[in-house]
């Protein structure tokens, strides 16, 4: 496969890459929209990812093409390159105009070549891939010694501030930090984070994608990111809590009373009893105790159905095919939601039947058929030559 990338960056800039890297997606096992709330999450690493061969030049250029898109672009070296806008190469130079800013790096050009086989859209960072795998390569390429933590806060800055999403830190952390059958425990107000074993024993991880994509610039994400501040401002009035998940379940009973929007209630709700979750799905991994993990996954999916409303009819019926189905032990939603990728722990060996029956029932309610992928918990950023 690299040797075909390698072909294709030469057809395309007449000249052999420097180097190759690679980044993974992620998908979050259990804590939905808890990151810019301050509280647990537990994402992990998978085999899907993307690629980047990169290369010196002296024209003063940047210059990017992907495989996966048919547009590409080529910018003047500088500091100051377009923001906010949708297209795929504004990622990556979001990156590099924050790496030459830290560093004041002296850029003669670069020649970009990008792979990715992470469904864009589908709620696994492919975004996230993209960001960390550019900040990887380059601070490689340059010797900048940069921190994996560095990488996290560079790359998240990016996707706050150049693209314009409100997104937690989770995604780019999950995909710096990730670890070969390893879940990462996170602490998103405090980065506090600690590996913590999966072993999925008899179940293999499979992701489910919708077919319905979905921006997050163009979904309601940032709503709900200003609908939790504003819950977290009416508590603040009365408590000394920094985030949302600073309170537990008990206190929230005792507190929601000062909640008089009811949409607003439901919203804090969710994010509460989603951190609990997380608490406990740690000790359901640490005793193995696989059963109670999918059970805190579908009651997962449920609260952010019913209380965070971002699932939507795709994402639901794969749910409740597989509640029903004898097959899988637990499901829920991954990803911001509005369409994307659903989870399921999926019983070995039963892969094949579980997908036909799977494409059926969503083609019969849907109208389309979704793509069923088993994915394995993989490692973080790597160089690959």
């Amino acid at each position: 496969m690299i040797n075909d990338f390698k072909r294709t960056f030469f057809n395309i800039y007449q000249q052999e890459p420097d180097a190759c890297y690679f980044a993974p997606g992620r998908v979050n096992l259990i804590g939905e929209h808890i990151d810019y709330n301050g509280g647990w999450v537990m994402p992990c690493a998978i085999n899907a990812g993307t690629w980047l061969l990169v290369r010196f030049n002296n024209e003063s250029l940047i210059r990017l093409h992907s495989h996966n898109f048919s547009e590409h672009f080529t910018v003047p070296v500088g500091k100051n390159y377009p923001k906010k806008a949708n297209e795929w190469f504004y990622y990556p130079l979001g990156v590099i105009e924050a790496l030459q800013q830290k560093f004041n790096l002296n850029i003669s050009g670069l020649d970009l070549y990008y792979f990715g086989n992470i469904p864009v859209g589908a709620g696994l960072s492919s975004s996230a891939s993209i960001e960390v795998l550019t900040a990887y390569g380059i601070s490689d390429i340059f010797k900048l010694n940069t921190l994996p933590l560095d990488i996290v806060k560079l790359t998240q800055h990016v996707e706050n501030l150049y693209i314009g999403v409100q997104s937690g830190i989770m995604d780019q952390f999950a995909v710096t930090y990730g670890q070969k059958n390893k879940a990462i425990l996170l602490n998103c107000s405090s980065l506090q984070h600690q590996t913590i074993t999966c072993n999925l024993g008899d179940y293999n991880l499979a992701v489910i994608n919708t077919n319905k994509t979905r921006k997050l610039e163009d979904s309601k994400y940032n709503e709900r990111v200003q609908e939790c501040n504003s819950v977290l401002k009416i508590l603040q009035s009365q408590i000394n809590i920094q985030y949302l998940c600073d309170i537990n379940p008990t206190e929230w009973l005792q507190y929601q009373y000062l909640v008089e929007d009811k949409t607003l209630l439901k919203r804090a709700t969710h994010v509460i009893t989603e951190n609990e979750r997380v608490k406990n799905a740690v000790v359901a991994l640490k005793e193995g105790d696989l059963d109670y993990f999918g059970k805190l996954m579908f009651q997962s999916h449920l609260s952010l159905k019913d209380d965070y409303e971002v699932t939507g009819v795709e994402l639901d019926t794969i749910i409740d095919f597989c509640t029903d189905h004898p097959d899988v032990i637990g499901a829920r939603m991954t990803g911001a939601g509005f369409g994307g990728c659903a989870i399921a722990l999926l019983k070995k060996g039963k892969e094949k039947d579980f997908t036909k029956e799977l494409n059926s029932f969503y083609k019969e309610k849907i109208g389309y058929h979704p793509d069923v992928y088993i994915q394995e918990i993989g490692d973080g950023p790597t160089k690959i030559f």
